[in-house]
Formats: C-alpha cells, sequence, structure tokens
C-alpha cells in the first residue's frame, strides 16, 4: 500500500523535476533570443535575410519536435557532431518554439505605430537603435500573453526528454513503471504538469496587469 511513496521515487521524482525546470528555463530563453533575431530578418529591408527568416519559421512551425529531436539526437552524430542529451533538448525546443516566438514578436512589431519609429527616426536613431530601443520594448510589452503561452508550451515539450532515455517528470515515472508498474505515477507527472502551467499562468497574468500600470 502506498508503495509509490518510498523514498527513493520522491528523490528521482525530485531531481526530475529540477531537470523539467532547467531544460524549461534554458529553452525559453533560447527561444525568446531566437525570436528576436528572426523577427529583427523579417522585417529587414534586406530580401536575403527576410528570405532566411521566412523559411526558418515555415520549416520549423511544420516539423513535428519529435522529428527535430531524433534527427539532432541520431542524425548529427553520424556527421561528427555530439553533444549531450540535456543540450540537444535545449537546443530542440529552444528553436522549435523560437518559431513560434518569431510570429509573435512580428504581431507586436506590426502593432507599434509607424508615428513612433518615425519619431525616433526624427530624434537621430538609427535602423538598429529604432528597432531595439523603441519597437521591440513596445512590441514586447504587447504580447505578454502569448510569450505566456510560449513558456507553458515550452514546459510541456519538455515530456519529450523522456523519450530520449532523460529522467525529466515523465522519464522517472516511464522507468519506474516499467520495472515496478506504477502506473499512479503518471496521474502526479501529469499534475505537475498542469501545477507548473498554472502558475506560469499566474506569472504571466501579473507581469500583464504590471505592463498596463507602467503605460
Amino acid at each position: 500500500m502506498l508503495d509509490w511513496l518510498k523514498p527513493e521515487y520522491i528523490e528521482r521524482f525530485l531531481a526530475g523535476l529540477q531537470l523539467t525546470l532547467l531544460v524549461s528555463l534554458l529553452a525559453f530563453a533560447l527561444a525568446l533570443l531566437v525570436g528576436v533575431v528572426i523577427t529583427s530578418m523579417r522585417i529587414s529591408r534586406l530580401g536575403p535575410l527576410k528570405t532566411t527568416a521566412f523559411l526558418y519559421v515555415a520549416f520549423f512551425r511544420n516539423v513535428p519536435a519529435l522529428a527535430l529531436l531524433f534527427l539532432t539526437v541520431f542524425g548529427l552524430p553520424q556527421l561528427g557532431v555530439k553533444m549531450p542529451l540535456l543540450w540537444c533538448a535545449v537546443l530542440v525546443i529552444g528553436l522549435y518554439e523560437g518559431a513560434f516566438a518569431a510570429e509573435a514578436l512580428r504581431t507586436g512589431v506590426n502593432s507599434v505605430s509607424v508615428g513612433t519609429t518615425e519619431a525616433a527616426r526624427a530624434l537621430g536613431c538609427t535602423n538598429s537603435q529604432t528597432l531595439l530601443k523603441v519597437v521591440m520594448p513596445q512590441a514586447l510589452r504587447s504580447i505578454v500573453p502569448s510569450i505566456g503561452n510560449l513558456l507553458i508550451k515550452t514546459i510541456l515539450a519538455t515530456s519529450l526528454l523522456a523519450i530520449i532515455g532523460l529522467e525529466d517528470i515523465t522519464g522517472v515515472a516511464q522507468r519506474i513503471n516499467i520495472r515496478e508498474a506504477q502506473p499512479i505515477l503518471f496521474f502526479f507527472s501529469g499534475a505537475t504538469y498542469v501545477i507548473l502551467c498554472i502558475l506560469s499562468g499566474q506569472l504571466t497574468g501579473y507581469i500583464e496587469r504590471k505592463v498596463r500600470i507602467i503605460r
């Protein structure tokens, strides 16, 4: 009775939670960075940059994250490129979610009035200064809910770690269940995702309220 409360299980589950949070935060940071870079390329006046950014978004939005993960984990070693599984997961999830971040940012950029950018240029700002110091901050404020959804998607995407052998919260439940038949651990795994996503939503709401006050 209550075999699933063994200290060993709890310890492994907490370690899996740490891995889930680590990958989520690193991948989310990478996704935001990629989103800013790709958005900057999309609104650039240089044709090759716009085309490259368009193709990037089109590729990553239409290829399953699992296929990209397998390609990275099993394909790159064939080319002589070897990375730890942790960094493979961070890279794939970050690049994948970065495409969605770029689209959200592009929507935010388009919402910034032309008069704002013209005023910045009239004050002597270069195109890059206008983009980074005027347009991007306003764009980010306008898409806080979308960024919050991106964080939730990133957290849920970490469940893919179990497939490549990493012990995140899903991987821990999977391995213990295979060895000792404890399917209830999947319930706790799912409940943990629910809690993490609810907390992320609460954080997003808090930031959104603060942004409204600043405005």
